[in-house]
């Protein structure tokens, strides 16, 4: 028998003797294979002994000051014999009592990867306020100089994606029609920097995760700057369907002079130079205000946004003004002001004033001050505002989906590991486990319970796409995998929370040449402007003296003298050529539309990430085998779910394990090791 020793927040509880604490534990299930995050969590009783009171601050006791607080998860550790078996986090569900007096608590232990769920929640990219640093201007000459900026240097580009236009190609002098890209002088002919939108690399969005969650620590197995295929990939930064707007209508800026810092005494601070974080509990903080003073008469108005989301407006006004938002919840989010006015506004003075009490004896304030702040009405593009309407756990949730990973949580870094599942088996080792297999009794079934299983991106309803399905009658990008065979089961659908659109290079109306210019559309099949799913694509930048120029429009009135001759291409391949490169973000092997004769395009995201696994689950060979065992403690505290175990001469992976801490006995699913 083993003996488990439960710690929250360091502090050892007393379990009952006989309580049975039995985790499961997968990796990636066979029988769910699109499931990610998987870890375990178990809920089992504690005894109202003397410590658990104290730890659980006699909880029954609602008349107790500053108790135990059940709406959080407490870090806490399970041993085994005094070794370290996992880390994770407890929530106390309750307090059974007999005769008026406590009996038992009930808990649930939660894996470390069910935290992060917990701990994103409904979060969404648009609450990741360092994204603010990217902010641009909103400008002909910001557009046009982001159309033109390098990709492999600039995480923030324009493609060549226009949210309404059509866009075409006519050398003929003749043709003076709207989107038409060949520049003649005097022609206002071209694309509109108005139709066209910034767009931001994927990498700087999981930075910004890990700094708004500073639990949150990605390792750089996959999440790292010379993993093209990842590193190189965009998101259109397309909020709304249409034209750019700013959340107000009105031109507006946030306010991003402040000094970055932290006050331990009020759980708050200060970061990105913009943005507001209080970190303790909310019915603490006494006071919250925002103070403006200013030296002008211009009107103005005040926006309060908390997680992207505008929570107050002060309408518009012209002079000194004390916001009182004590009544908000700021929970655990940023919280940001922007100044909103047509005209220029000087502040002499914009305060936060915090007000925190931690007990019924304390009071701590702190105050965080901009002194003579300027605002100047200028369109600015902010990236908060304009990212997609996503949240955090399915943005990623999608990027685990596009590139089969696993993610488990390194007991030592608390780095958050995320990996391919074709190299996270990669560093397994091998366990002989024949003399732990209880051979009384034990299952062979069937691995594979689908007769199908389908990859594809959620959202290919913009015009060329839509337009491919009613050509071709299959979904652009779409694989449709069954091992060439007619089998029984059900079908299994994999799909990414993504846009993925089809492109089209144009060629010259005129003589039927190719040019050089690809680009996308983003419409449905009646030609009207489209919102839809966030939008992933490689931007291609076409430089050079052979490239075609295109028509800019600086304003619909003005056009840029002699066009320009470099530009962002949208792709879904990462290069034009596959000598270069044959990655790309379809799952099936689609013709490349800039180049529709090579046919090296052949790593899909199906073919790269996902082959060995699905034709391994659908070899006619392959079965789940269950066995029980008793696995020592040099096992049980060692393995990981990448490893092997061996029985007899065959070798298996691990599907699912499921272990009884308090006797050892695991009751384990494996799949052959072909």
């Amino acid at each position: 028998m083993q003996k488990i020793q439960l710690y929250i927040e360091g502090e050892r509880v007393d379990m009952f003797d006989d309580e049975s604490v039995v985790i499961t534990q997968t990796i990636k299930n066979v029988q769910d294979i699109g499931k990610i995050f998987t870890d375990f969590t178990r809920t089992f009783t504690l005894p109202a002994s003397k410590t658990n009171n104290k730890i659980f601050k006699h909880y029954y006791n609602f008349d107790i000051e500053d108790g135990f607080d059940a709406r959080v998860r407490k870090p806490a550790n399970i041993e085994l014999n005094t070794l370290p078996f996992t880390d994770g986090r407890v929530k106390l569900e309750g307090v059974d009592l007999k005769d008026n007096k406590p009996n038992t608590y009930k808990i649930t232990f939660f894996g470390s990867t069910v935290t992060l769920k917990d701990l994103l929640g409904d979060d969404t990219l648009a609450g990741l306020s360092s994204l603010i640093s990217f902010n641009k201007s909103y400008d002909a000459d910001s557009v046009r100089d982001a159309l033109q900026d390098d990709p492999t240097t600039n995480d923030i580009i324009v493609p060549l994606i226009t949210h309404t236009q059509r866009l075409h190609y006519n050398s003929h002098s003749s043709d003076t029609t709207a989107g038409n890209l060949h520049y003649k002088s005097g022609h206002i002919t071209g694309v509109g920097y108005y139709d066209l939108k910034y767009a931001i690399r994927l990498h700087s969005i999981i930075q910004a995760i890990e700094t708004k969650y500073p639990s949150i620590s990605f390792s750089n197995d996959f999440f790292n700057t010379y993993n093209a295929p990842y590193y190189k990939l965009f998101m259109w930064l397309h909020r709304k369907k249409g034209s750019v707007e700013n959340l107000s209508g009105v031109s507006q800026a946030v306010v991003d002079d402040f000094n970055n810092q932290t006050d331990a005494n009020t759980l708050s601070s200060i970061t990105n130079n913009s943005t507001l974080n209080l970190l303790g509990e909310n019915i603490k903080y006494f006071q919250k205000l925002l103070i403006l003073e200013v030296s002008t008469t211009t009107s103005f108005s005040v926006s309060i946004q908390n997680n992207g989301i505008e929570i107050y407006n002060t309408g518009q006004i012209s002079s000194n003004t004390t916001i009182n938002l004590s009544n908000y919840d700021f929970g655990y989010a940023g919280t940001v002001i922007y100044i909103e006015s047509e005209n220029v506004v000087v502040f002499t003075k914009i305060e936060w004033e915090i007000s925190y009490r931690p007990s019924a004896s304390q009071l701590y304030t702190k105050y965080y001050t901009v002194l003579n702040y300027g605002y100047q009405p200028i369109f600015t593009f902010d990236i908060t505002q304009q990212i997609p309407d996503i949240k955090v756990i399915d943005f990623l949730s999608g990027l685990f989906k596009m590139f089969n990973l696993t993610a488990y949580i390194d007991q030592i870094t608390n780095k958050i590991v995320v990996k391919t599942l074709d190299s996270f088996y990669l560093i397994g080792s091998s366990y002989d486990i024949t003399k732990y297999v209880d051979v009384s009794k034990s299952q062979v079934n069937i691995a594979l319970p689908y007769r199908e299983i389908n990859f594809e991106h959620e959202d290919t309803d913009t015009f060329f796409s839509a337009f491919h399905k009613q050509r071709f009658g299959k979904t652009w990008g779409k694989s449709e995998y069954t091992n060439g065979e007619r089998l029984d089961g059900s079908i299994y659908n994999i799909k990414t929370p993504f846009s993925q659109m089809k492109y089209e290079r144009l060629v010259d109306e005129d003589d039927g040449e190719n040019t050089t210019v690809q680009w996308g559309w983003s419409v449905d099949d009646n030609q009207e402007s489209y919102l839809g799913k966030p939008l992933l694509f490689y931007p291609i930048r076409q430089t050079g003296v052979d490239n075609t120029r295109i028509a800019f429009l600086n304003s619909t009135t003005s056009q840029e003298t002699n066009g320009i001759g470099t530009y962002n291409i949208p792709s879904n391949s990462i290069a034009l050529s596959s000598s270069t490169s044959s990655y790309n973000m379809n799952f099936f092997q689609e013709q490349n539309e800039y180049s529709p004769t090579d046919t090296g395009f052949t790593n899909t995201l199906f073919q790269a990430y996902y082959s060995d696994y699905i034709t391994s689950v659908f070899n006619p060979t392959n079965r789940i085998t269950k066995v029980s065992a008793y696995l020592p403690l040099r096992i049980l505290l060692n393995y990981t779910l990448a490893d092997r175990f061996v029985i007899g001469d065959k070798s298996y992976k691990i599907n699912s394990i499921k272990t009884n801490l308090k006797n050892g006995k695991s009751e384990i699913e494996l799949l052959n090791d072909l």
